[in-house]
Parts: structure tokens; sequence; C-alpha cells
């Protein structure tokens, strides 16, 4: 048996629930027509971090395929990434199981694009400020106390 530990995410999710399009980049080969072909299709998005998503679908793609990420993040804003599949949940079982779907990492974007995600993300997490707020120092020195 051997000591391997699990790796531990980077990035904490956010639960979303949002439409996402996933467009292959790599073509595929029908079996049996011998016709290249790139897959396209609208799925359902259920958590966000900065280092990528997981999405729901019945036809799960096999890991390392490298994918176009489109979604409008539920405050309105548009993001689109490049990513790849970093694993594919296959479920067997009754209504108990949970939902097929993959996990895809994020690999780049636009400029621009991960400001958007983060700045939305630090929103959902309680840390967003305000646009045109003053931020002030840690630690910066008070008033002096009035002597005595």
């Amino acid at each position: 048996m051997s000591n391997r530990s699990i790796p531990k995410r980077r990035d904490s999710r956010v639960p979303v629930r949002v439409p996402v399009r996933i467009s292959t980049l790599d073509a595929e080969t029908d079996p049996g027509s011998g016709r290249r072909y790139f897959r396209a299709s609208q799925e359902i998005c259920t958590n966000l971090s900065r280092g990528g998503v997981f999405i729901r679908t019945a036809d799960p793609l096999e890991p390392g395929r490298r994918l176009l990420v489109e979604l409008e993040l539920p405050d309105g804003r548009p993001f689109e990434a490049i990513g790849r599949v970093a694993w594919a949940k296959q479920t067997l079982g009754g209504e108990e199981a949970e939902p097929r779907g993959v996990g895809i990492q994020f690999l780049g974007s636009a400029p621009g694009q991960f400001t958007t995600l983060e700045a939305y993300l630090a929103s959902k997490r309680g840390r967003g400020t305000r646009r045109g707020a003053s931020k002030t120092r840690r630690n910066a020195p008070g008033p002096a106390a009035p002597s005595k």
C-alpha cells in the first residue's frame, strides 16, 4: 500500500449554476465515416474557482482534451478561457449518485478575463472591495492618545 497523498486544490470553489458552452479545440475522427469533427455543447457549470470549473454533462470528455470554455458569470459579465479536462466523473447508481461531469483546469485566457473572474469570486467570498473605495493600511498608526 502506498502513502501517496491526494493533492489539494489551490483555489477554493464557489457554487454557481450557470450555463456554459464548451467546444473542443482538437478534432476527433468519427469511427463510422472517418470524417473529422469538433464537439460543441451547452452544459451546466456547478462550481467555479480561479483554477477551473466543474461542468455537469451526460457525455464527459476524456481527460487531457483541450476546450474553449465560455460562460456568463452570475453578475452578467462574460468569461472565456482555454482549459483542459483534468478528470472525468462517470457515475453508476440510483438517485443518490453524484452527477456525471468533468473538472476543467484553466490553462489561459485573453488579457483581463482572469481579473474579471477573480473580482466575481472575491465578491462571493466577501472579500471584494468597492470601486473607488479608499484602501486603509493595516497597522497604520492611529490618532495619538490624549495626555493627562
